[in-house]
């Protein structure tokens, strides 16, 4: 029988898979636990709508992360710490205050965990940082540490 997965379920598929499960499962198992549903018309196309939906969302998303990355690649991140004679900073600068420069600087609320740091900032003068804004779409920002 084929069925439409509602859930992940180990074994036979994740959640929107058209699958083949036997008749016995599906009824005695998938079916009360609500698992999955039956693939009819009807479901069949409502699972095609809810894809296409989903499709149009990350389009929309990856073009909004695509403007985000011109905007943020024209641009200069100043941020001020504290440092030592020889230039070593007090710490390191993290994520966290790069995601809040960019917040307070430029309006764009990029998330701490999109900032992919190579190795941690410990030093004064001009770094770069790569941002993954969406899949694919990776945004390099110039990054100026003063005391």
């Amino acid at each position: 029988m084929k069925v439409i997965l509602q859930q992940d379920v180990k074994g036979l598929g994740r959640k929107g898979e058209v699958v083949n499960a036997s008749d016995g499962h599906a009824r005695n198992f998938l079916f009360p636990k609500k698992l999955a549903i039956p693939a009819d018309k009807q479901n069949l196309n409502e699972l095609s709508a809810k894809k296409a939906s989903e499709a149009h969302k990350k389009e929309l998303e990856k073009e909004e992360a695509i403007k985000i990355k011109a905007k943020l690649e024209k641009v200069t991140l100043h941020i001020k710490t504290k440092a030592g004679e020889n230039g070593k900073i007090f710490g390191s600068i993290t994520s966290k205050e790069i995601s809040e420069g960019i917040e307070k600087e430029y309006k764009e609320k990029i998330d701490k965990k999109k900032i992919l740091l190579k190795d941690q900032i410990k030093t004064l003068g001009e770094h770069t940082v790569d941002l993954k804004l969406f899949e694919g779409v990776i945004a390099k920002l110039k990054l100026i540490i003063e005391s």
